[in-house]
């Protein structure tokens, strides 16, 4: 099948009970090793590039890089996501990427750190909506804020979602996912004491909302990862995240999908430090990168297997942008 949309991997998700794994991508290596780990466990998997991630490759060549996973894996359905797209034109831009499915995070203003109205948050939404629809291309939004920061987005604060607010916000803007905040947070640095996310509020929106739910900021900082890492020189003190326990929790409670970028972030540098310190001698790229994406590859398969992830790939026909374009015109 290749490329598909959120909605389509999503709305199966759903269906089945199983969640899905949206990991943060910046370079061939990370796309590589998480393709490598969707094929091996013949998972859907969601590609996400962030604003920070697209700005940083100049666009297109990230872009570029996410389209040859497509091509690549023709057996595996993949979607090609922008995450925390802060307005319309950030929106517009992916999708003539060739993104498959958008995030609109009118949660926050367009600086990506202060916290909006509800009123900025719906217009914003239903914009993109339009478009993206258009295009044949899903979207997910936010309601509600998360703590802590991911590539400078964030107001740094938790107001955690209203279920009725929840409601009436899908009500009003015809999105086909939605993020929600139960306490989880961006970051290596999650939690100060025990991890507790709100349960009580997502069975509530659960009840009230017919649409995918969408959980961010749920790495879960493997304690070996942090370990490993301040072994070689780190310095990471805390850093603590949410126990794959919990999240398996808020999948069978509706949560569909599930964002994972730091525990990704963790992976690499602590297989590129143990290089660079037990072999001083290496220079080449290729000497810290592949053991970073082997390393990578395989914390991508646990996830994919925790998640419930594994072996639904067979589950999805072919349905191209197209398709969904005339699905969305005969709403």
């Amino acid at each position: 099948m290749a490329l598909a949309t959120g909605k389509q991997i999503l709305d199966e998700a759903k269906k089945k009970g199983y969640g899905v794994g949206a990991y943060n991508v910046n370079n061939m290596e990370q796309i590589q090793a998480i393709m490598a780990a969707a094929k091996e466990t013949q998972s859907p998997v969601i590609i996400q590039a962030s604003r920070g991630a697209l700005k940083y490759s100049n666009f297109t060549y990230l872009g570029y890089l996410m389209k040859a996973a497509v091509i690549e894996n023709p057996d595996i359905p993949v979607a090609m996501h922008l995450d925390h797209g802060n307005s319309l034109e950030t929106v517009i831009k992916a999708i003539d990427l060739g993104f498959s499915s958008v995030m609109i995070d009118g949660s926050l203003t367009e600086d990506g750190k202060t916290a909006s109205t509800y009123d900025y948050n719906v217009k914003v939404t239903r914009s993109v909506v339009e478009y993206a629809h258009s295009k044949g291309v899903s979207v997910e939004a936010e309601i509600g804020t998360l703590g802590g920061l991911e590539d400078g987005v964030g107001s740094g604060k938790i107001h955690l979602t209203d279920p009725k607010e929840a409601k009436k916000f899908v009500d009003e803007t015809s999105v086909d996912s939605l993020a929600i905040a139960i306490g989880t947070s961006h970051g290596a640095y999650k939690f100060k004491g025990a991890a507790n996310l709100a349960f009580n509020v997502l069975k509530e929106i659960r009840a009230l909302i017919d649409i995918p739910i969408v959980l961010h900021g749920a790495s879960s900082v493997p304690k070996e990862l942090i370990d490993e890492v301040n072994k070689y020189g780190g310095k990471m003190p805390g850093a603590t995240g949410v126990p794959i326990e919990s999240l398996q929790k808020a999948i069978k409670l509706g949560v569909s999908k599930i964002n994972v970028d730091t525990d990704g972030r963790l992976a690499i540098t602590s297989a590129i430090r143990k290089v660079f310190i037990e072999t001083p001698e290496k220079f080449d790229p290729r000497d810290y990168l592949g053991p970073a994406r082997t390393a990578l590859a395989s914390l991508i398969a646990s996830k994919m297997k925790a998640f419930g992830t594994s072996g639904h790939a067979k589950d999805y026909a072919p349905q191209s942008l197209g398709d969904m374009k005339k699905l969305y015109a005969t709403k």
